[in-house]
């Protein structure tokens, strides 16, 4: 009886250290190798820590033990380790597989016997401190020596890579840790360049099945920096790979590459990361959350009107262990952003959208999915073909599935609809002529567009936009969306929408601009055209600018985000038993506006939603969020 006790306190006592410090999701920091050997001073570790500590609750703490051929010593972690544990924290560890990382990120020559052999002792070496370890960003391959060039043979570099890496994952890493550490759990961290993957070696089929769970690189940082990342990405990219292996998406990490944006754009991912309701975040890294100070310069020119991440309020003194401590660093930058969502981020349910079909190292519309996220259509990426669903979007990355036609036959002749998007049209016209026959011969400029019949509002751009010109058998297919330069009193048009019938079907190209960026300056008019056709397995869709993101839950709840530097005020259209909508934050509840006067004939009315339809009416302040639940 006395043993039980023991083990059932035990247990309360494990659940309870479990819990952490915020209500459904955990905040770690990865210290990256090079500030892990600093830490066999202990007064230098001592110090810093207090910064971190003052400014942040922190749950877990990742040790790396291996960056750029410098390998910690066993003394060094060990007393790291002890001094986290000793306050409390969960202590894991980490690997960054790079040669010298400043040199264009220089890789292991995963073929080279003595890359291999380094490989596995490092491995071997984590796994004996830690029962459980991170692979950072690294764990591909960028090598074409001598050995790598004769080990390819006549394989492509996408395919060798691909194989490559499986092996090693489990050969060097996985194998040898769990021989010395039976109990130890193997996780890989891919980056945020998910749709360029395979080319390096990252094989998303194998990956996540043998790895004991992933981690999700979240830092979309600058969007103008040399990735070109949309800030959606923080969001779509957990969502995409949770999708891959249901359960075994353990977190997001970001750093401070995007505060040259200010410190918004950090608080942005942090936010964003749990928006996807990720269970746990890593701040990278310790030695930017004692280094990166807070400056004028972090404050960015919309404050002061109430914004979701207040960076005056932010710089207040804050009470952590019963002591008054002033913000110093991005640390509190973090800690207020946590804070801030744990009032609301465990009444979330499951994270709902559109689902868009990306099979496995698939090439093409890269990283489109998060621009169509910025034009407030909630995504949901998958690595296999939805047949759940009245709306299947498919980019030209379902090209590499060798059945997509058989797939899209389907989908129609059950009453579906599919949107291809004009990438995927000019990549495989012929396959999709069984479908409709469509032609894209040439780019052209538009500025000036046209609704369906009965619709309203402004429909001209400020910019010319080149998109792809699609041609059509008159009657066989029709515009529901037509663009020109000009369009009103010109004499030339383009699709922007285009629907075909086919059996019990409908099969829409969406004319997507040659540069992806320039679907913000489609006007809203044509934006909302476009967020009504993809939302027809969804009870709410937004109206409004771009640059406005919808975040779906399957619980009723939903997030509206503005990601503009100026207030803006968009329309929520619901299904016509939504009555109202309480924000979850302030209380306030939104009622549902009055129906607009019924136009003369009943085809406009119908079109509109008639009234099957609730409007609602929402001001953001600029890069803000409001949480709401659906009543």
């Amino acid at each position: 009886m006395k043993r039980l006790f023991f083990v059932l306190a035990l247990s309360i006592i494990s659940l309870g250290a479990f819990s952490g410090n915020y209500n459904g999701f955990k905040v770690s920091v990865y210290v990256k190798a090079y500030t892990t050997e600093k830490m066999k001073d202990l007064h230098w570790l001592d110090s810093t820590w207090n910064i971190i500590s003052s400014q942040i609750k922190v749950d877990k703490i990742y040790l790396e033990t291996h960056r750029d051929l410098n390998i910690i010593p066993d003394e060094t972690l060990e007393q790291a380790k002890k001094y986290f544990l000793d306050k409390g924290l969960e202590v894991g560890g980490g690997i960054t597989y790079t040669i010298n990382e400043m040199n264009n990120f220089e890789t292991f020559c995963y073929s080279n016997p003595e890359h291999r052999k380094l490989v596995k002792e490092i491995a071997e070496h984590t796994a004996k401190h830690f029962d459980d370890f991170i692979l950072d960003d690294f764990f591909f391959t960028s090598c074409k020596s001598d050995i790598e060039i004769k080990a390819k043979g006549t394989k492509s570099w996408t395919q060798y890579r691909l194989d490559l890496m499986t092996e090693a994952g489990q050969n060097l890493v996985i194998n040898p840790a769990k021989k010395v550490n039976p109990k130890v759990k193997v996780i890989i961290k891919y980056p945020n360049w998910y749709d360029h993957f395979s080319g390096l070696g990252f094989n998303l089929a194998t990956g996540p099945q043998i790895f004991d769970g992933v981690w999700t690189g979240t830092e979309s940082r600058d969007p103008s920096g040399n990735q070109h990342l949309q800030n959606y990405e923080s969001y779509n990219i957990i969502r995409y790979f949770e999708n891959l292996r249901p359960g075994h998406n353990r977190g997001g990490w970001i750093d401070s590459g995007g505060t040259g944006l200010g410190a918004d754009r950090y608080a942005e991912e942090f936010w964003l990361t749990f928006f996807a309701k990720a269970p746990e975040i890593s701040l990278c890294a310790y030695d930017e959350l004692i280094g990166v100070a807070l400056r004028p310069s972090l404050r960015t020119a919309w404050q002061g009107q109430g914004t979701s991440f207040d960076y005056d309020e932010m710089a207040k003194p804050v009470n952590l262990n019963g002591s008054l401590y002033t913000p110093t660093t991005l640390a509190r930058v973090a800690g207020y952003t946590a804070e801030k969502i744990d009032k609301f981020i465990n009444k979330l349910g499951k994270p709902i959208g559109i689902k868009s079909y990306k099979p496995y190292q698939s090439l093409g519309d890269d990283f489109l999915q998060n621009y169509f996220g910025m034009i407030g259509l909630p995504m949901d990426m998958y690595p296999t073909f939805p047949t759940d669903q009245q709306v299947v979007l498919l980019t030209e990355q379902a090209k590499y599935d060798p059945d997509l036609i058989t797939k899209i036959k389907a989908q129609l002749t059950k009453g579906g609809d599919v949107i291809v998007t004009t990438n995927l049209l000019k990549a495989i016209p012929d396959k999709l002529a069984e479908i409709v026959e469509l032609r894209v011969p040439d780019n052209v400029l538009v500025n000036d567009f046209s609704l369906p019949w009965g619709s309203t509002g402004k429909a001209t751009s400020d910019k010319d936009i080149l998109v792809p010109q699609v041609l059509y058998h008159t009657n066989d297919a029709w515009e529901t969306v037509s663009a020109g330069r000009p369009l009103s009193n010109g004499v030339s048009g383009y699709p922007i929408i285009l629907r075909a019938q086919y059996s019990k079907g409908n099969f829409y190209v969406l004319t997507v601009p040659n540069d992806f960026g320039n679907l913000y300056s489609y006007p809203e008019p044509v934006l909302n055209q476009i967020r009504q056709l993809l939302s027809k397995d969804l009870d709410i869709r937004l109206e409004g600018p771009a640059k406005v993101s919808l975040f779906l839950y399957d619980n009723g709840t939903f997030i509206v985000e503005s990601f503009l530097d100026e207030p803006v005020t968009v329309q929520l259209i619901t299904d016509q038993k939504i009555e109202k909508i309480t924000d979850l934050v302030g209380g306030a509840t939104y009622e549902k506006l009055p129906p607009p006067p019924v136009p003369a004939g009943f085809a406009f009315f119908m079109m509109r939603g008639g009234p099957t339809t609730n409007t609602y009416r929402v001001t953001l302040p600029p890069h803000s969020y409001k949480v709401f639940q659906k009543n």
